[in-house]
C-alpha cells in the first residue's frame, strides 16, 4: 500500500535518496537563515524591537540546516549539489515572493512595507514547513536517528508560525489590513505552485533513484496534482487566516542550541 509513512522510508532507508533529501532540506533551511539575519540588520529604526526575534528566527532556520547535515555526517554521506528544479527557496523568490535578494544585500534600511511583505511571505511559507514536519513527527518522532531531529525543528518551526500570526496580527491593528491580506493571497497561490512543481521535481528524482516504475510515479504524481487542484480551489485559504496563536512570544528568548546534532 502507497503511504506517506512508506513512501518516506523508502526514501530514508536510501543512502542515495536519504542524501538528496537532506541536502535539498539543509540548503533551504540555510538560505532561510541567511535572509533572516540579512532582515534582521536592516529592519528600519520604528521596528528594531523586532529585530531579535527576526535574528533568532534566522538562527533556527541555520541550526536545521546543520541538523540535516549532521543526520547526512552520521551515515558517512556527504551533501548533494541541489538540483535547481527542486530549490524552493530560490523558485519563491524567482516568483517575486519575499524580499528580492538584491535588496538584501544591499545596505539601505527596508521599510515598515518591507517587513509587512517578509512576514506574509513567512506565515504562508512556515505553514507549509509546520504541516510538513507534523507529518514527519507523526511517523518517526520514536525513529531511533531521525526521532529528536524530526520533534525539535518540528516544534521550532511552530514556534515561527506563532510569531508571524502575532506580529501579522500587531501590524493589522496598526493599519496595514489590507496590504497584509492582499499580500497573504499572492504569497499563497504562488506558493502552491511553486510547492506543487518542486515536489513533482523531487519525486521524479527519488523515482530514478530508487527505480520506482512508470506506474507508481504516475500516481504519486497525480496525487500532487490533485493536492494542487485542492489547494488552488480552497485549501490555500488556510495559508492566509489570521488569528492570535496560542503560543504568545515564540520568539522571545534565544536560540534553543542542538548540540547532539550540530
Amino acid at each position: 500500500m502507497l503511504s506517506a509513512k512508506s513512501l518516506f522510508t523508502e526514501i530514508l532507508d536510501n543512502d542515495d535518496s536519504f542524501r538528496l533529501f537532506c541536502s535539498i532540506a539543509a540548503s533551504g533551511e540555510s538560505q532561510g537563515g541567511w535572509e533572516n539575519a540579512r532582515i534582521a540588520a536592516l529592519v528600519p529604526e520604528s521596528e528594531r524591537e523586532l529585530a531579535p526575534k527576526i535574528t533568532r528566527h534566522g538562527a533556527d532556520e541555520d541550526k536545521h540546516g546543520r541538523i540535516f547535515n549532521a543526520l547526512m555526517k552520521k551515515r558517512g554521506l556527504d551533501p548533494v549539489p541541489v538540483p535547481p528544479e527542486t530549490d524552493y527557496t530560490m523558485l519563491l523568490e524567482r516568483n517575486g515572493i519575499g524580499l528580492a535578494h538584491d535588496k538584501l544585500k544591499a545596505d539601505q534600511p527596508l521599510t515598515v512595507r518591507d517587513i509587512v511583505t517578509y512576514l506574509s511571505h513567512s506565515r504562508v511559507t512556515e505553514q507549509r514547513a509546520s504541516e510538513q514536519m507534523e507529518l514527519l513527527r507523526k511517523h518517526f518522532a520514536d525513529h531511533p536517528d531521525l526521532g529528536r531531529a524530526v520533534k525539535m525543528i518540528s516544534n521550532d518551526e511552530d514556534n515561527h508560525l506563532a510569531y508571524c500570526h502575532e506580529e501579522l496580527l500587531r501590524f493589522a491593528h496598526a493599519g496595514h489590513g489590507r496590504d497584509i491580506q492582499r499580500t497573504l493571497r499572492e504569497c499563497a497561490l504562488a506558493e502552491i505552485r511553486v510547492y506543487r512543481d518542486v515536489s513533482l521535481a523531487v519525486m521524479a528524482h527519488m523515482g530514478r533513484i530508487l527505480g520506482w516504475p512508470k506506474a507508481k510515479s504516475a500516481v504519486l504524481a497525480a496525487g500532487i496534482h490533485a493536492v494542487y487542484a485542492y489547494e488552488r480551489a480552497a485549501g490555500w485559504r488556510r495559508m492566509v487566516s489570521l488569528k492570535m496563536p496560542e503560543r504568545r512570544d515564540a520568539l522571545g528568548g534565544p536560540a534553543t542550541a542542538a548540540p547532539e546534532f550540530a
